[in-house]
């Protein structure tokens, strides 16, 4: 069997890792072992935290509507069943743009579904 020599290859390879790792800490950006070890968990924690971050925002904008929703005397899960009831098929994301600057416009909203109950 022939020698191959993977000099370039190598190379160029240990030099992308090393700048992927070039903003941690210590040895995890000048070793090119640790380096590596680094750059695989931060690709899986990124993977997991894109993910992470959707279930994050989308729980912040339901306690944001609760709080509005409470503030007219209505819970959240019962605005959310009128509003479907009312063929309303709620953006929470849109829904807590206006309950959080806009206290009148959210409690009109509230009134108007809790009137009509579907």
């Amino acid at each position: 069997m022939t020698r191959v020599k993977r000099g370039s290859i190598a190379r160029r390879c240990r030099k992308d890792i090393l700048n992927f790792a070039s903003g941690f800490r210590g040895a995890h950006s000048r070793l090119f072992r640790t380096a590596n070890q680094q750059e695989k968990r931060a690709l899986a924690c990124a993977y997991v935290d894109r993910n992470s971050r959707k279930r994050k925002f989308r729980r912040l904008w339901i306690a944001r509507i609760n709080a509005a929703a409470r503030k007219n005397g209505i819970t959240y899960s019962s605005m959310i069943h009128n509003l479907f009831g009312n063929q309303v098929f709620p953006n929470r994301k849109i829904l807590a743009q206006v309950a959080t600057p806009d206290a009148y416009c959210s409690s009109r909203l509230i009134q108007k579904i809790s009137s009509d109950k579907g």
